[in-house]
């Protein structure tokens, strides 16, 4: 009689793993894309922060941070000739022998500059209300004149002219001639263009860095210590 077949039971000691539950696949290819367009983003911030970001800031610090490495700033150079007129006389015992005389025209040059070391924050005033930069400008400064003695023009009179006697009317005609072109560079009407012109060069130097800073349209009035306000806006 074959023997009774007695189905298995299960034993108490059968551990039975637990199934597990699959990770979407959607998710599992979304983490490397996010951690991409997180840190595409924190790089768009930090251009954004860098380049276009703007604080509420200073006008007035950032127009002096406009002229901060410049020490000083040539905004008008002025040439023109000059006529100097020179004689020497030269004799023996008192009696006077040799006459000469040597004029010349010599071109010479100045320039005017601002000395911006000069500026400070007193002389800045900024009005909100209408966005205007108002800027008080000191004296100009006017350089020593250059003069082109190489290129010189020079007509000498005397039947006999001696060494000693052209160096000295040279020597002459040189001071005169930085002398006249001195004065010359003082005149109203030369002056009153280099400080047109310097007036320019600074509403153009200050009104586009406060572009680029953020502040818009700016109205920069320049004047000079001196003048009333209306001369600022010629």
């Amino acid at each position: 009689m074959a023997d009774d077949v007695k189905p298995a039971e299960d034993s108490a000691d059968t551990l039975v793993p637990k199934p597990e539950r699959a990770k979407p696949l959607a998710r599992v290819q979304a983490v490397p894309w996010m951690i991409v367009i997180g840190l595409i983003a924190a790089c768009a911030w930090l251009g954004w922060r860098a380049f276009f970001y703007q604080e509420e800031g200073d006008p007035v610090g950032s127009a002096m941070l406009a002229f901060e490495k410049q020490n000083s700033l040539t905004v008008f150079s002025s040439r023109f000739e000059v006529v100097a007129e020179s004689e020497d006389t030269r004799g023996v015992l008192g009696v006077d022998l040799l006459k000469s005389r040597q004029a010349a025209i010599i071109p010479a040059s100045v320039e005017y500059r601002l000395d911006l070391s000069q500026v400070d924050r007193d002389r800045f005033e900024w009005d909100d209300g209408s966005d205007t930069l108002s800027v008080v400008l000191p004296a100009l400064r006017i350089s020593r004149p250059n003069l082109d003695e190489a290129q010189q023009k020079v007509f000498t009179e005397g039947s006999w002219v001696t060494r000693d006697a052209s160096q000295d009317l040279s020597r002459n005609n040189s001071l005169q001639a930085e002398r006249k072109a001195a004065a010359f560079a003082k005149n109203p009407e030369v002056l009153a263009l280099a400080r047109q012109a310097a007036k320019d060069a600074v509403r153009q130097n200050l009104a586009i860095p406060l572009q680029v800073a953020g502040y818009g349209d700016v109205t920069v009035n320049v004047r000079f210590d001196g003048e009333s306000a209306s001369a600022a806006s010629d």
